[in-house]
């Protein structure tokens, strides 16, 4: 009698359940680190979702969904921008002549007008000098033809009362502001004032000369954009004072 022939189990060998999910393991080690080494995020989510439909979370497709980045309705002035706007000032104060009483600076990425107190006001005044008109009508007429807001800022330096200080540098600017849109030489709705009086100095006021460089005022050019645009490379537009 022939003896019966012993039928291996159904099914897949024990052995090779085990090494498959060793190389899926380590094949999803290996993509999560390709993935993350990139910093790529669309393939990031690429590949999870191709993981997930593997592993039968998510039905695997050949389109992935990609969350489309959030479109920014201001226009902050980018290093590009500051560099070209500030050698187009630079080309037009040397035209207009006004080397002198105008200071062209690049900071806080932003390009700045700036312009000492002694061009624009009388000792311890908080108007504008006549004197000054034809000067502030050189700012507005750099500033008109380009795509930006202005903002006025007022400094004095650290002598006398500060609160004093901070009304004068604020008067100030609020003077320079009226002019300006007084004449219609740039439109209100384009400008802003403010002021700091001695608490954002130049020079340590630690001599006469030092302290005269610190009064001035300052015409920072911001980008257009509403009220509550955040501006990352220039001056928070909340913390701005409506005049």
């Amino acid at each position: 009698m022939a003896k019966k022939q012993k039928q291996p189990p159904k099914g897949a060998p024990l052995w090779i359940v085990t090494y498959s999910d060793m190389v899926t393991l380590l094949l999803t080690f290996f993509v999560l680190l390709m993935s993350m080494a990139s910093m790529d995020k669309v393939k990031f989510s690429q590949a999870s979702d191709s993981l997930a439909g593997a592993f039968g979370v998510l039905a695997s497709s050949s389109t992935t969904s990609v969350t489309t980045p959030r479109i920014v309705t201001y226009a902050p002035i980018d290093d590009d921008m500051v560099t070209r706007v500030y050698r187009r000032l630079r080309s037009k104060i040397h035209e207009l002549k006004i080397e002198k009483d105008i200071t062209l600076v690049k900071d806080r990425g932003a390009v700045i007008l700036r312009i000492n107190d002694a061009v624009l006001f009388e000792p311890g005044e908080r108007n504008v000098t006549p004197a000054a008109y034809p000067i502030l009508q050189k700012v507005a007429e750099l500033v008109h033809p380009l795509p930006f807001n202005m903002k006025i800022e007022g400094h004095t330096d650290n002598r006398g009362d500060e609160m004093v200080n901070w009304d004068i540098s604020v008067a100030r600017a609020v003077s320079v502001l009226r002019y300006l849109a007084s004449q219609k030489l740039l439109p209100l709705n384009r400008l802003a004032a403010s002021g700091y009086g001695s608490q954002k100095p130049l020079f340590p006021n630690d001599t006469d000369a030092e302290r005269a460089l610190n009064r001035r005022v300052e015409f920072v050019l911001e980008s257009q954009g509403g009220p509550n645009d955040e501006l990352p490379y220039l001056i928070d537009a909340s913390e701005q004072a409506p005049f």
